[in-house]
């Protein structure tokens, strides 16, 4: 991975771009044995219980893998949130993949518990932002500090708590199904891109993902 958001040139250069082809209709293949594993497009990209941000009717489709605790996703996180609200046109679906540690997990669940009060990306947001190291019964308070009703994120974590396991197993599977190397990936459009990008980044591989559709 990168030590810092890559911008266009140097995301060409480092191949971590990739159209997604032929793995939004293939079985996932790992070390040359068929898996009973397929990617559900529609799952992917609509799945009702994934929070959605940006434009619901954008002609562009970000999905973002992330974890809490990853470094490279903290530095790109900005650039993203920055190019969704100039564009204007970008759908942005948010997967959390708590993948690094026990606190990512419990992140991700707290995140997705706002959800409920309609508050996930301010959730996002500060747990972004936040250190996450220790104790990680602290962070009801630091989430009630962003403006996040502490007594209703408590009760609908128990309430939703098998709905959101069921939404984080969803994402890990699809996760391994495009053979994803880590965090952060984002799926633009036709494109996979496995690196944390800067503004000028995402708003490339955004303009590619819209000339290929016009292409098609």
């Amino acid at each position: 991975m990168p030590s810092r958001p890559l911008h266009r040139r140097q995301l060409l250069r480092s191949g971590a771009l990739a159209t997604l082809g032929t793995l939004f209709a293939a079985p996932f293949v790992s070390s040359g044995v068929l898996s009973t594993k397929t990617l559900d497009v529609d799952a992917l990209l609509f799945d009702p219980e994934a929070p959605v941000g940006g434009n619901p009717k954008g002609d562009v489709t970000i999905v973002t893998f992330f974890d809490y605790n990853c470094g490279y996703c903290r530095k790109a996180a900005p650039a993203l949130a920055k190019l969704v609200a100039d564009d204007g046109h970008v759908r942005l679906v948010y997967k959390d993949w708590p993948i690094l540690a026990e606190s990512s997990v419990v992140a991700a669940q707290y995140a997705l518990a706002a959800k409920y009060q309609g508050r996930y990306e301010r959730a996002h947001e500060t747990l972004m932002t936040a250190s996450l190291r220790g104790d990680t019964g602290r962070f009801p308070a630091l989430l009630e500090k962003a403006g996040i009703d502490r007594k209703k994120l408590s009760a609908d974590l128990k309430t939703h708590g098998q709905a959101i396991s069921a939404l984080l197993k969803r994402n890990n599977e699809q996760a391994e199904a495009l053979q994803l190397p880590g965090t952060p990936v984002y799926l633009v459009g036709p494109y996979k891109v496995a690196a944390a990008l800067d503004y000028e980044g995402f708003a490339s591989v955004v303009n590619d993902a819209r000339t290929r559709a016009k292409t098609k």
